[in-house]
């Protein structure tokens, strides 16, 4: 309660001496009914089958929440069925996650696999679900990304469309609960990266490979030279001036990091590059604090070219690393502590993928994230290695 210009704040008349219509509304007017009444009473919860969770209240009343995999960007049409579908089982009311899932809460068991049955039902032309069921508990839920190529203006690769390929290679395990643990895929179109790919199980990461490329002739007439030169966080912009004169600026190659930035700043330094643009894979990241603390994503696979529409290879690497996790890692194991467990070494050996330099530990913010022990951990390659090297001995 704060004691104001205009008197305490009435929380049952959330409207009373409102001066503007400015501020979101209080939430609890989105609450379905059962979860308004329950508030602050729920005693626990269980997952009764792939995309159905029930919640207990105190009171002895059972919330029942389907889970359904939804898309990051949707058609008018498609959330409109969506609102049909939450008036006929749910009382108009529904949920989007942080996922991007879609979650409809009822308030029995009998509407909530009514409900469940309706949506197996409902397919796109081709035969796909519209709204899968699933997503919950041990299972790979719906892949968070940035916009990609559809909106965003500096992408080094898509969005949709690698989530699209990715989700259609490791659907089954959205429609079951067979993993060691959860697994949470995110994907960023760039190292801005809006889709908090810096820790997650696995990422996806459009990178760029070449500086941006300065328009002279167009550069001074539609920027802000300074604001340009103030986009660069590692100050690789300096003001420069043409051999005829004019106001313009030079990119430093070896202090750019291929933000883009200074695109975002002036459309004359557009950074989009069909053969340097391509996608880097990370692994190992977590933000739970759950058994282990929170861990930065490793970069794995440093780069591989954009092959749309599919994207094969990033694809097949993803689903390689899937399938290994699943059948290697104990029982509530994330992929970050698994490889940790067997030793990254042995991560590399086992999902076939080479190491490169690139993947080593060395930012240079983080010396306690250093690998500073003696202990190393030897797989079939060091050995391998070790007796060719005793054999030319």
């Amino acid at each position: 309660m704060s004691l104001g210009k205009f008197g305490y704040y009435n929380p049952d008349k959330p409207l009373e001496d409102r001066i503007t219509d400015i501020g979101p509304p209080h939430y609890e007017q989105f609450f379905p009914p059962i979860i308004k009444r329950n508030y602050g009473k729920w005693l626990y919860h269980e997952i009764l089958e792939p995309g159905l969770i029930v919640h207990v209240s105190e009171t002895g009343e059972k919330a029942y929440t389907v889970r359904v995999g939804g898309a990051r960007l949707m058609s008018v049409q498609h959330i409109r069925e969506i609102c049909d579908i939450a008036d006929k089982y749910c009382d108009g009311y529904v949920r989007w996650t942080t996922r991007n899932c879609i979650e409809f809460i009822t308030d029995s068991e009998e509407k909530a696999r009514e409900l469940m049955k309706d949506l197996e039902s409902r397919k796109f032309p081709k035969g796909s679900y519209k709204f899968p069921v699933g997503g919950t508990g041990c299972s790979i839920t719906n892949i968070v990304h940035t916009q990609g190529w559809i909106h965003c203006h500096t992408p080094a690769t898509d969005a949709s469309g690698i989530v699209k390929s990715v989700h259609d290679a490791l659907f089954d395990y959205f429609k079951t609960m067979k993993l060691p643990a959860k697994l949470r895929i995110s994907l960023a179109c760039c190292l801005n990266m809006c889709g908090a790919v810096h820790c997650s199980d696995i990422a996806i990461l459009g990178v760029h490979r070449k500086p941006p490329m300065v328009d002279d002739e167009v550069l001074a007439k539609i920027c802000e030279i300074p604001l340009v030169v103030a986009a660069c966080p590692l100050g690789a912009i300096r003001p420069a001036k043409t051999e005829d004169g004019r106001k313009t600026v030079r990119v430093n190659q070896d202090r750019c990091m291929f933000c883009g930035n200074c695109y975002t700043m002036c459309a004359a330094m557009p950074l989009a590059d069909k053969e340097g643009d391509g996608v880097a894979i990370l692994a190992g990241g977590k933000i739970s604090n759950r058994k282990t603390p929170p861990k930065f994503s490793k970069v794995i696979v440093p780069y591989i070219p954009n092959e749309p529409p599919r994207w094969p290879k990033v694809v097949d690497t993803i689903k390689k690393i899937v399938e290994v996790y699943a059948k290697d890692a104990r029982k509530y194991e994330r992929l970050g502590e698994w490889a940790e467990r067997i030793g990254w070494e042995k991560f590399f050996e086992k999902t076939g993928i080479p190491f490169t330099e690139k993947s080593l530990d060395d930012y240079r913010l983080a010396y306690d994230t250093y690998r500073t022990t003696t202990h190393f951990k030897y797989t079939e390659h060091v050995w391998q290695l070790a007796k060719a090297l005793e054999e030319a001995e």
